[in-house]
């Protein structure tokens, strides 16, 4: 009377560990040497072997080349301010510097 059942809900591939996705690679036929592999390569093959498609990240907008044109054109108005002694633009500067060198970093 009124049971129901539940669906046993399995946890995301990317949240696994490498030993539950060998036990998963394990009753996959087509996956061999499970043993020898690591995290990311068992990763993929699980994901072929159930017909997963990985999202591809999307391209960042800018090009670390871009990134690093800016950077540039910052350190030549940073030098400007310290020369003209102007503490506070050369702290500005010397901060978006550092913001655009973690997006290269990123983009790479």
């Amino acid at each position: 009377m009124g049971e129901k059942k539940k669906e046993i809900r399995e946890k995301p591939l990317d949240k696994m560990t490498v030993k539950e996705l060998r036990e998963i690679a394990l009753q996959v036929p087509e996956i061999t040497g499970v043993h020898g592999k690591n995290k990311p390569e068992l990763l993929s093959a699980v994901k072929a072997a159930r017909g997963i498609v990985d999202e591809v990240p999307k391209k960042k907008d800018s090009s670390v080349r871009e990134l690093k044109k800016k950077i540039r054109k910052l350190k030549k108005g940073q030098g400007d301010a310290l020369e003209s002694s102007n503490r506070k633009m050369s702290s500005i500067y010397r901060r978006r510097i550092s913001r655009l060198k973690k997006r290269t970093r990123k983009t790479a």
